[in-house]
């Protein structure tokens, strides 16, 4: 008899190359943002056929605060738009929505429309697929942020050192109820993991796709799938 395909839970996305995409149709860079944020609904699709669980994007590193002020304003002008306009298709198809990053160095119209759409989501037995989108994230703020926080229950008298181990650790992170990525996906022929999800990461499979992220395909994600189908994920075992 045939093993069951391999699905894996949870799929994370490092959606890379819209600044390039926009070069070379010498657009504005503003414009391989608007291309990038319509190929979401693409991967969503891919993965809820899939029956995917968990999909993260890397929508805005902590670094990316680094970039120009303008480009940044018009980014999360986007994103404001998106979240108000975009995700209506989502949630009928049973999207319920979770955020991750230092989110409150975001600008109060997007934590308030963030906000709204977590108060927003459907119950437990209704959700077929939980988009998260980390924002304004690092992995090694993650860590750090979970460090203090375990720091602070030890000052608190809550725990001590030596009950802090691995379990724990997953507890203080920012979603500590999702499950780690079994598949991470980046685009744009790039082979690096840039700061996402280092913890949770530890045993994900990665597949780099040299297509840049405005034109990627449904074909191109479950591409993605079937290669991760076709390993053998052993977790240190023979």
């Amino acid at each position: 008899m045939n093993e069951a395909r391999q699905i894996p839970a949870h799929v994370a996305v490092i959606m890379d190359g819209n600044g390039r995409w926009a070069n070379k149709r010498h657009l504005p860079r503003t414009a391989g943002h608007r291309a990038g944020a319509k190929v979401v609904e693409k991967l969503l699709d891919t993965c809820l056929t899939a029956g995917v669980r968990y999909v993260t994007l890397f929508c805005f590193s902590s670094e990316n605060w680094n970039r120009p002020a303008d480009e940044i304003n018009a980014l999360f002008s986007m994103l404001d738009d998106y979240l108000q306009r975009e995700v209506a298709p989502f949630r009928q198809k049973g999207v319920n929505f979770s955020f991750a990053g230092r989110t409150q160095a975001l600008p109060e119209k997007t934590q308030g429309l963030m906000a709204g759409l977590v108060r927003d989501n459907l119950p437990p037995e209704r959700e077929k697929l939980r988009l998260i989108m980390a924002l304004s994230y690092g992995g090694r703020e993650e860590i750090v942020d979970a460090a203090r926080r375990l720091a602070q229950r030890v000052q608190n008298g809550e725990t001590t050192p030596d009950q802090i181990d691995e379990a724990a650790f997953r507890g203080a992170l920012y979603l500590p109820d999702v499950p780690d990525p079994d598949l991470v996906i980046r685009t744009s022929g790039e082979k690096r993991i840039s700061n996402f999800l280092l913890w949770q990461s530890a045993y994900s499979e990665f597949v780099f796709l040299d297509t840049l992220w405005p034109d990627c395909t449904e074909r191109d994600f479950r591409a993605a799938l079937d290669e991760y189908a076709a390993r053998h994920r052993r977790f240190g075992k023979v």
